[in-house]
């Protein structure tokens, strides 16, 4: 009986016709299956459904807005936005430092090397450091190094930045960008605050190495760093187009930093022809590169007058077409708006006189009633008075409009020489450089460089060179004596001009120019006299002597 009772519960039930059996689903004939939904893929464990990005309203506290749009996007761990840290002051030893430490002291560097190390630690995480305002505590620079910026944590940068209203700078320092996100960065500049001026791209070589593009015509940076990015003479190439061409020139950038890269006497020459042209570039480092003589001798030459090569004479006659035919239309305008204000100070004054002689003749009329509703009809010797006072009248008249006549013509005269006056100084405005007049001459036109005023020598073009850069450093390349005398040739004109012009009146050229740590001796007398010549034209040396009078 038990094995009876045991035989139908062990024993499986067989499969129906018609029907399967599979290890995940049971069909029947391919009806149910089908019908069948897929399983749920459940997230893991501390990860939730990633929200929509897009439906966030950023509130302008970097902190909160960037936590939130990674949460939304699926990141579950990523950096987190701390302060930046300031540097420790100098450590300086007093003489109760010097005593043996106490047995207390002891027990705590035992128990503080274990946090010590952990901080170390803590240092090298993934950390997003800013620099705040020390008053409003708004994020006034952006500081990344040493982690990889993707292309989704630039989208996430692109939505929270734009709302911090005085964000300044952004330093990326070796976080591992490519020519593409380099694209999608220079994207998102424009959407930031008008604030935002400095970048800095160290330790990111690239492999086309498209930094050029970081200094386009509508970029806003002003201040570049692209330091240690194994830019080459192909790289300096693309940087020189970027400062100035015939066509176009960078009018934004003020300081370049391209030191600690490759750079040879070829991408020298690229850097020296970007700056025949470019008329904004203050401050520039080719320190730690590998640039001889040759590259020194074409950067010093740019420096002082220059030869105009055969193509920058031909566009210069171009632009001096054109700048005559621009200058007839603006004749011919101030004309036309002389004559319109003659026709209508002329109408106006007829129609003045007009209404005077209306006045004047109803005032006689009005006389000549009231004298004759006085006297009676058989008088009439008092009549013959009527038109000598109404003749008096009318001699009163064209005097009145020999006045009057006068006076719009001389009104036109001063209009005429007002205009003209005008006319001569926008184009001086135009044409000049000085700091009182900067606002104005920036709303003005702004002047090719090939229109300054040049030299002919033997049949040859010279230009005045370029005396808006400030600064130059030369640290540590390969520059020999033959090298140093070029710089030598360049300074000793500079100091000369200088003293001819004062520096009110426009740039003077270079204020410090740093050839240390080359291949010459420091006891070198081209050396020795440069750093006389460039002693005196220092801004640090020129304050001295001011604060000496003030004194």
């Amino acid at each position: 009986m038990s094995g009876e009772a045991s035989t139908p519960g062990a024993s499986p039930r067989a499969p129906r016709p018609g029907t399967q059996k599979s290890s995940g689903t049971v069909t029947k004939k391919g009806d149910r299956g089908a019908k069948e939904k897929p399983a749920l893929v459940l997230p893991p464990v501390g990860e939730e459904e990633p929200k929509n990005p897009e439906e966030y309203q950023c509130t302008g506290v970097l902190e909160t807005d960037f936590a939130e749009l990674c949460t939304r996007s699926g990141y579950t761990d990523f950096p987190k936005v701390v302060t930046r840290p300031r540097p420790h002051p100098a450590f300086v030893p007093s003489a109760s430092m010097s005593e043996k430490p106490a047995q207390d002291d002891q027990r705590l560097s035992a128990s503080c090397s274990l946090n010590s190390l952990e901080s170390k630690y803590v240092f090298f995480r993934p950390t997003i450091q800013v620099e705040l305002e020390p008053e409003d505590k708004w994020v006034k620079e952006i500081y990344i190094r040493g982690w990889r910026v993707e292309e989704r944590i630039l989208g996430i940068f692109s939505k929270c930045l734009p709302p911090l209203s005085q964000l300044q700078a952004i330093n990326l320092w070796k976080v591992g960008l490519t020519d593409k996100t380099l694209s999608t960065f220079i994207a998102l500049l424009p959407l930031c605050a008008p604030t935002l001026r400095k970048v800095s791209l160290e330790g990111n070589p690239l492999p086309e190495q498209s930094y050029h593009k970081l200094m386009a015509a509508d970029s806003p940076i002003a201040h570049l760093s692209l330091r240690n990015n194994n830019i080459d003479d192909h790289g300096a190439q693309l940087l020189g187009q970027a400062l100035s061409t015939l066509r176009s020139c960078n009018r934004t950038l003020v300081s370049l930093n391209l030191a600690f890269n490759h750079i040879g006497d070829a991408g020298a020459g690229y850097i020296a022809d970007g700056l025949r042209l470019n008329r904004a570039l203050l401050w520039l480092s080719l320190a730690h590169n590998r640039i001889q003589d040759q590259g020194a001798l074409k950067l010093a030459e740019v420096l002082r007058p220059f030869e105009l090569t055969h193509t920058e004479v031909v566009e210069r006659r171009r632009l001096l077409l054109e700048k005559g035919t621009q200058e007839r239309s603006r004749s011919v305008n101030s004309a036309a708006l002389v004559e319109k204000t003659d026709k209508t100070q002329t109408t106006k004054t007829l129609k003045g006189l007009s209404k005077k002689k209306e006045k004047s003749g109803g005032e006689s009329v009005r006389k000549e009633e009231k004298s004759g509703s006085g006297q009676s009809p058989t008088q009439g010797t008092p009549k013959k008075e009527d038109p000598t006072k109404s003749g008096k009248g009318k001699v009163t008249i064209p005097e009145q409009k020999t006045s009057k006549g006068k006076g719009p013509k001389t009104g036109n005269k001063e209009k005429r020489s007002f205009l003209l006056e005008s006319e001569h100084l926008g184009q001086s405005l135009a044409y000049s450089w000085s700091p009182k007049h900067q606002l104005v001459a920036e709303a003005a036109e702004t002047v090719n460089p090939l229109l300054e005023p040049v030299e002919h020598r033997n049949g040859k073009v010279f230009m005045p060179g370029n005396k808006v850069l400030l600064h130059l450093n030369l640290l540590r390349n390969r520059i020999t004596e033959v090298g140093l005398e070029g710089f030598l040739a360049t300074v000793q004109y500079q100091a000369q001009f200088s003293k001819s012009k004062s520096p009110s009146k426009g740039p003077v050229g270079l204020l410090r120019l740093s050839l240390a740590k080359n291949c010459f001796s420091p006891q070198c007398p081209a050396y020795a006299t440069i750093q006389e010549l460039m002693l005196p034209r220092a801004p640090v040396t020129k304050a001295k002597p001011r604060e000496e009078q003030t004194t």
